[in-house]
């Protein structure tokens, strides 16, 4: 449907003699005040009006925003571009190529299945580590990475050719938030429309969380679940209600001895203690314009870590310049600067815009910081870390063996009466004068060497992560401190597996010119890979030695990452507690060796002269850092970091291409197979129901994240996903992880709810993804895939009971794609974060919200009562109930009711839901149409 311009909008902008078609913000009243977000979102819906699905009242009803009201106003966001990363992006091909096959089976033409906006994919979260510690680790862990995934790249290589405007970034390029900012990004769109060329702001939606890393760029962006990407790119908006915007003034300059990792964890701590869930959250003040790009991006990139929905930086010099930088054409930047100041959009400090909330930091407060041991909003003051992690420690010891510490704490053997454990391993078990457990653990290695293994160990120093490797401040730093280090004999412990991972090869480039690569590589720090490695559980795995004394002894032992997400389980399965920390504190605690470590008071070791060395004295100078980032990085870097960058290198020119409009699946395939989700679907949806005789599936706490429900990481034989490998002829050594098998809904069902460490509260002290099978006498103990299986056989629908928190963490499709198929009808939550809880709707689960202070606990629900929701047939009638009644019989015919909220929030989610989920919906409008 074409423009219907209501209020006379559309006009022209010459820039350097080209000729651009563009809708005007000034036509429309009030539009000066709003924030710069919302200008954005103005501007979208200006430009797609077309009486139906778009109005004049949601154009008015943005332009007159009330910044105090509660969101009710739904809008429809068309965005400009669809980015993905290759986990979460190729279930999307697969969905896609299904969808063909399914158009083609209702009697419509395949090819209508094809992205509508340009979708861009960067292959970065397959690279795992392997091999490290040495020169040829890079090129080894590329070639297991091929070896690994050889048949998805062909599927995705099928996709490249088959699908219009859609373009893949092979391996090896960088991490996709870095390759967006430094090359992908447009942030003033051009497309040809009937014969004009038209600009508008650019936006995207990505299958990943961070995609918010673009709003440092002034590009508005936040991270979606695959099926809700999926639908974009089929010219489907994103349905969503206007949002409160929270005002966020920077001041002042950070100081010399932090870094903008610790300005970031400070923000984080302070937004989350805010609230900022389902909100914008928008940088404005005197102090925006010296906020360098680079820690604008750093902040972006943590908006999920904050719950906010984006985290938006205006455009201004600053961007301008980074775009120069980064070897845009001097026509795009022209472009950008008289578009955003012809419509308002330009960075103007003195302008007074509206704000729902308003947030300060004077940036100059800022302190060194970590965050951990499983939270990114939770940070620790390195000079209280040591004390912290003390603390916490006992949370984990106890947890994991409780009466074996009680007898430590009360006999404290020492380590000589200690009974040998294996034939590499000597521990006790005993505790410090303080109280602090410990378990002294003498490890022997292969190659001799020999060293004392206690809980807090750093196993694990990742400089990872597009938080920070697309920052040279942090990065440069990092290096500077290596050198300051190995200048003064330091070395880095011999348990601790380093590494690091660039976000684009733009990082090497500057290292390499800088000089600073053999100081990094004289500690261990060699280059593993480029993309996202340990900050996604792609650590790989321990040394052996490491890792059966871990096991053996169960150390609670940790991991540093210069990362966004430190959730539990998530890095490593031999490491309990994650902290993340800047590129120079990561180095800094692989010096260290432990977490339970004072930098103020503890040296890091000694001088040639035998003087002791602290973190003080090897602390790189911001001054000196800057100059080294001055003589370092040029516009020539990018240019040549980026020429031919869909090209690929040889391994990905040299893979088999398949060809054809529908893609030929391999019976064979432990990869990428055809999911059922069209299986069976009629022209019409059923009629939706009420929900009777469900059993609980899983009855889980607060801040249970995608992590613990999504399949992620490794797995082992003996698991439901380990045994269907096996049946299916794969070998434990190619097992691979659960992300690079994304496209088998078979392999991914098994692992939803199997994360390690999640704790399903209708079993006692139990962790790891089991249940109780009440298809079974006595309901025992058994895997969740399992009692699922025998749940749906008996033809019993399931439901979920969850905390505070529910979904919190990346944007993964696979946590509802998984509860769906596993036959959980319902979801009943104490609150929900925003991209779950949407996905959820995406694949036809209902989410729920318990009545405001009420939880599972406080209704005495145990869990094992069966469950009947009511009222849900009113959606038939193109209503949304408000809530739902509920009514839970427990074993003794004890009746529990209550009113659940129903969290279909939009009238666009109410037809998904109709529909059985978002994809059926986009495949009967596309074979209606």
């Amino acid at each position: 449907m074409s423009n219907v311009d209501s209020f006379g909008s559309k006009g022209a902008l010459n820039v350097g003699g080209t000729e651009y078609e563009i809708f005007r913000l000034n036509s429309i009243e009030g539009a000066d005040s709003l924030p710069f977000s919302l200008k954005v979102l103005l501007e979208n819906l200006l430009r797609t009006e077309d009486g139906a699905n778009i109005t004049a009242d949601h154009v008015r009803a943005l332009a007159g925003w009330d910044p105090s009201a509660q969101p009710n106003t739904e809008i429809q966001f068309t965005p400009a571009r669809v980015i993905m990363q290759d986990f979460t992006g190729v279930p999307c091909v697969v969905d896609l190529a299904t969808m063909r096959e399914a158009v083609k089976e209702l009697g419509g033409d395949p090819k209508r299945v094809n992205p509508l906006a340009p979708a861009e994919m960067v292959i970065d979260h397959s690279v795992q580590i392997d091999v490290f510690g040495n020169a040829q680790a890079v090129e080894r862990n590329m070639e297991i990475e091929y070896q690994r995934n050889g048949e998805r790249y062909q599927f995705l290589r099928w996709g490249q050719t088959a699908f219009d405007d859609f373009k893949v970034v092979p391996p090896g390029t960088g991490i996709v938030h870095q390759v967006n900012i430094e090359y992908l990004a447009r942030t003033v769109m051009t497309r040809e429309v009937d014969g004009k060329l038209r600009a508008y702001p650019d936006t995207c939606v990505g299958t990943d969380s961070h995609t918010t890393m673009v709003n440092g760029l002034g590009v508005l962006g936040w991270g979606v679940g695959g099926i809700e990407a999926e639908a974009a790119m089929l010219g489907q908006p994103v349905s969503m209600l206007i949002p409160r915007v929270v005002g966020f003034k920077l001041t002042g300059e950070i100081p010399a001895g932090a870094t903008a990792t610790d300005v970031v964890l400070t923000i984080t701590e302070m937004l989350r203690k805010h609230g900022v869930v389902g909100k914008f959250v928008e940088f404005y003040g005197d102090g925006v314009a010296a906020v360098p790009l680079a820690n604008r991006a750093t902040i972006g990139n943590m908006s999920p870590e904050f719950g906010s929905t984006a985290a938006m930086f205006p455009i201004d010099d600053v961007t301008l310049d980074y775009l120069r930088l980064t070897g845009r054409s001097e026509e795009n930047i022209a472009l950008v600067e008289a578009y955003t100041k012809e419509q308002g959009l330009w960075h103007d400090p003195s302008r007074e815009l509206r704000f729902s909330e308003y947030l300060e930091l004077d940036l100059s407060t800022v302190v060194p910081s970590i965050a951990g041991p499983k939270r990114p909003q939770d940070r620790i003051e390195l000079s209280a870390s040591k004390d912290q992690f003390r603390k916490d420690l006992h949370n984990y010891v106890k947890a994991a063996n409780e009466d074996a510490l009680d007898e430590a704490l009360e006999e404290s053997f020492p380590a000589s009466d200690a009974p040998a454990m294996t034939s590499t391993v000597r521990h006790s078990a005993a505790a410090n004068s303080d109280g602090r457990p410990t378990k002294a653990v003498d490890v022997k290695m292969e190659d001799g060497r020999e060293f004392v293994l206690d809980h807090g160990a750093v196993t694990i120093a990742s400089i990872t992560s597009c938080t920070n490797t697309s920052n040279p401040s942090v990065m440069l730093a990092a290096a500077v401190l290596a050198r300051n280090a190995v200048d003064k004999g330091l070395t880095s412990k011999p348990w601790v597996k380093t590494s690091v991972a660039p976000g684009s090869k733009v990082v090497t480039e500057y290292y390499e010119k800088s000089g600073l690569v053999p100081y990094l590589e004289k500690l261990g720090f060699f280059t593993v890979g480029y993309g996202c490695a340990t900050c996604i559980g792609n650590s790989g795995p321990l040394e052996s030695e490491i890792s059966e004394a871990i096991q053996a002894n169960d150390l609670s032992v940790t991991a540093v990452l210069s990362g966004n997400r430190n959730f539990e389980g998530r890095i490593n399965p031999d490491v309990k507690m994650n902290y993340l920390a800047s590129p120079p504190l990561v180095i800094a605690y692989a010096l260290a060796g432990s977490m339970d470590f004072d930098f103020e008071k503890d040296a890091l070791g000694t001088d040639s002269e035998g003087n002791e060395v602290f973190l003080k004295d090897i602390w790189p100078s911001p001054t000196e850092v800057q100059a080294i980032i001055d003589s370092s990085i040029d516009e020539e870097m990018f240019a040549k970091g980026y020429d031919g960058v869909f090209d690929g290198d040889d391994r990905w020119r040299a893979l088999e291409t398949p060809l054809g409009d529908t893609f030929a699946w391999a019976e064979d395939s432990t990869y990428v197979r055809k999911p059922p989700y069209f299986e069976g679907m009629k022209a019409q949806p059923e009629p939706v129901a009420d929900i009777s005789g469900a059993r609980v599936l899983a009855k889980l706490g607060d801040s249970v994240t995608t992590d613990h429900i999504s399949p992620a990481g490794s797995f082992k034989s003996d698991s439901p996903a380990g045994r269907y490998l096996l049946e299916h002829g794969v070998e434990r050594k190619d097992f691979n992880s659960y992300g690079s098998r994304r496209g088998n809904h078979e392999v991914m069902i098994r692992g939803t709810f199997a994360n390690i460490r999640l704790k399903n509260l209708l079993l006692d002290g139990v962790e790891g993804g089991f249940t109780r099978d009440f298809t079974q006498t006595g309901g025992p103990q058994a895997y969740i895939y399992d009692a699922a299986m025998n749940y749906q056989a008996a033809g019993t629908p399931l439901v979920v009971l969850a905390g505070k928190e529910y979904g919190s963490g990346s944007s993964r499709d696979w946590a509802a794609k998984g509860t769906a198929l596993l036959g959980v009808k319902a979801v009943i939550a104490e609150s929900f974060e925003r991209i779950h809880r949407s996905n959820l709707i995406g694949m036809g689960v209902l989410p729920l919200q318990f009545p405001a202070g009420e939880s599972a606990g406080s209704l005495g629900l145990t869990g094992i009562e069966t469950f009947a929701i009511e009222g849900v047939t009113e959606l038939n009638n193109g209503t949304t109930p408000k809530t739902l009644k509920v009514t839970a019989t427990d074993e003794d015919g004890k009746v529990t009711t209550f009113d659940a909220v129903v969290r279909i929030d939009t009238p666009g989610e109410a037809d998904y839901y109709r529909n059985g989920g978002i994809l059926q919906y986009v495949l009967r409008q596309l074979t209606a149409a």
